[in-house]
């Protein structure tokens, strides 16, 4: 019987949790978080993710790396969730002194040093706060296998290069069962999200790499 996060065999746990809906996913790992952590960017489906851990802990921490170029419609869509939910919210934001914390700059095209200056300042320091703060043991996340060739690669429980352990209750499941999902328990969707970390759909902002 396992009783420690520590004493968790991944491959096992991995296909043992593959039949498991998520909220059942949530529920078996919550037995050995102690300092659990949620993680949104608001993006599509994720109400799915902040609905499915909402029903097993309404007080978890969610944290969202809000880097200040989302969209009117993304708020929107953000203080919706928050509200409906009563969210724990922590929103970590890019520091003043960031330059590319103002609108006038633009964003720096991807695949350039100032585009990497441009993601480490406004997703990734942010983030790095937000780990400090909250020394998560369990880090709820809504990657998929079908979002990105790395994501492929990955399973339901990882660890992350931190070495906490990484939690994707959704990993298995298509953009056409989230819709059914969001249908089921009457959930709003946002497609409007733009990341400028990313830009391209399938790039890797370096925050899951």
């Amino acid at each position: 019987m396992i009783q420690t996060l520590k004493e968790l065999d991944l491959a096992k746990a991995n296909k043992v949790l593959k039949e498991l809906e998520p909220v059942q996913i949530i529920e078996w790992t919550m037995q050995f978080a102690e300092k659990p952590m949620l993680t949104t960017n608001f993006g599509p489906y994720s109400a799915s993710l902040v609905h499915a851990v909402n029903r097993i802990d309404k007080n978890i921490n969610v944290v969202w790396c809000d880097s200040g170029h989302n969209t009117k419609q993304t708020y929107k869509f953000a203080l919706d969730l928050i509200d409906r939910f009563a969210l724990n919210m922590h929103i970590y934001k890019p520091r003043p002194s960031s330059v590319y914390n103002k609108a006038d700059q633009g964003i720096p095209f991807i695949d350039t040093p100032a585009h990497r200056q441009f993601t480490e300042e406004v997703k990734l320091e942010p983030f790095r706060r937000a780990l400090k703060e909250h020394q998560p043991d369990v880090w709820f996340t809504n990657l998929r296998s079908d979002q990105s060739e790395h994501r492929s690669t990955l399973d339901i429980l990882h660890l992350s290069k931190e070495g906490i352990l990484k939690v994707s209750p959704f990993f298995h499941y298509s953009e056409f069962d989230l819709e059914l999902y969001l249908q089921e328990y009457g959930l709003p969707n946002e497609k409007r999200y733009y990341d400028p970390t990313k830009v391209l759909a399938k790039r890797e902002c370096g925050l899951h790499l």
